[in-house]
């Protein structure tokens, strides 16, 4: 010890170096090459590892290092740090209280007068070893929001024309992993027809700047043949010097069960709960919606008011759950005679409107009549009645009124007179001028 003794006193002797020494945040280790003692150390050093600056020289690597453990390994070491100098060693250093202080330590050997010593750089990692382990975690959490937290990605190079489909995309159409190939086509291929002209157009619309992302939701066909309802959303992330786009990335999420949520209760929104038929609220939308279109492109529309006959006296002398059966009855026995074009709703208690785009007076005549008699069809000893019948009031745009209150108006009229005349029947409103 007397030797290392004399080295620090050297070092002592030259305080203008020890002070610049002891500015740094770094740990200096002047080292014995032969003993692994430490000859001399900076101020980071020895508060570091909680030491004063004597105690730091009564140790070594073998007792400040945890993970070089005795001579033999010392000895390899330094054999090492001799030829291949910067050595560069990750390791543990002991706290004086106990507990380690992970240091990266950069070491290169020197002569000096004649003998030859180590000058180790000890930096305390433990912040950045904190960081790359939250790295690390985050990077798993994101590999798998990646990988299984959603339903797939799609990579896009548009110069080589290469689309990438990860594997659970892949998975989430029924494919394996080593199937569909990776063009465009094969996407575009399976989109459902009627979904496929808007989902283009989105997509070139942001290819040319026109919106700031692509996102759509549409049908995309998986391996049975069958229609998942999907969201899927991308983003340029690559372009050319020139601007023009050249790599496009985007994720898809499979949404059908959401989407049929959505139209079942859009369904229950405007269907009528007791009949199946559209609502009041739902019917009344159409009408106004058709009658604008008709307006518009010069064509007829036919309105049906029907009621049925005599069903307060089914409710009173039967109960109010027949008369629901025979709400229901005919609600389903009108709409089994309608066109797909037409619409019938429930207006409220036993009357029910048609509302029949694009048909004049004649066309509509038949279509009241087909409803009337399949009113009269339904079996009504089944429902413990003898017959079911109905009055219908029908008027037409424009010639019975150019707004819906007026055409309403006039149906009901027409439905007044039909009653009036011996129920069971049809009768055609006034044209307005002789109203």
């Amino acid at each position: 010890m007397g030797h290392v003794a004399g080295e620090g006193a050297r070092m002592r002797d030259l305080p203008a170096a020890a002070a610049l020494f002891d500015q740094m945040a770094d740990a200096v280790y002047l080292l014995d090459p032969q003993s692994s003692h430490v000859v001399w150390a900076n101020r980071a050093a020895w508060e570091v590892l909680g030491l004063t600056a004597e105690q730091v020289l009564d140790h070594s690597v073998l007792s400040l290092q945890m993970d070089v453990i005795g001579m033999p390994q010392w000895t390899e070491i330094a054999e090492v740090i001799r030829r291949q100098p910067p050595y560069v060693f990750i390791g543990r250093h002991r706290h004086r209280e106990g507990h380690e202080v992970p240091v990266e330590v950069v070491t290169t050997c020197f002569m000096l007068d004649g003998r030859e010593y180590f000058l180790s750089v000890a930096r305390d990692v433990t912040l950045r070893l904190s960081l790359e382990r939250e790295v690390r975690e985050r990077q798993h959490q994101l590999s798998f929001a990646l990988n299984e937290a959603i339903d797939g990605l799609w990579d896009w190079d548009m110069a080589s024309g290469e689309l990438y489909f990860s594997p659970q995309l892949k998975r989430m159409l029924g494919y394996g992993p080593d199937e569909m190939a990776p063009v465009l086509s094969t996407w575009s291929g399976n989109v459902h027809p009627d979904d496929a002209a808007q989902v283009m157009r989105v997509l070139t619309d942001h290819l040319e700047g026109r919106r700031s992302r692509y996102e759509a939701e549409y049908r995309l066909r998986n391996r049975n043949g069958h229609y998942l309802w999907v969201s899927d959303r991308g983003r340029v992330c690559e372009r050319d010097v020139s601007g023009a786009p050249t790599r496009v990335v985007g994720m898809v999420q499979d949404i059908t069960d959401q989407k049929m949520l959505q139209f079942k209760l859009e369904e229950l929104a405007a269907n009528d709960t007791l009949t199946g038929l559209s609502n009041r609220r739902h019917g009344e939308a159409f009408l106004d919606s058709q009658l604008a279109l008709c307006a518009r492109v010069g064509m007829p529309l036919g309105l049906c008011l029907v009621d049925i006959d005599h069903f307060k006296v089914v409710n009173d002398l039967h109960g109010h759950l027949l008369g629901d059966r025979v709400l229901r009855a005919v609600a389903q026995a009108m709409a089994g005679e309608l066109r797909r074009s037409d619409l019938a709703y429930r207006w409220g208690g036993d009357e029910f409107v048609v509302v029949c785009p694009d048909t004049g007076l004649p066309e509509l005549r038949q279509v009241a009549e087909k409803v009337r008699a399949a009113l009269l069809a339904i079996d009504g000893a089944a429902l413990g009645l003898s017959t079911i019948s109905a009055s219908i009031g029908v008027a037409v745009y424009p010639d019975h009124g150019e707004d819906v209150p007026t055409l309403m108006a006039s149906a009901d009229a027409a439905l007044y007179l039909a009653k009036a005349a011996g129920r069971d029947r049809i009768e055609v409103a006034r044209p307005m001028d002789s109203a």
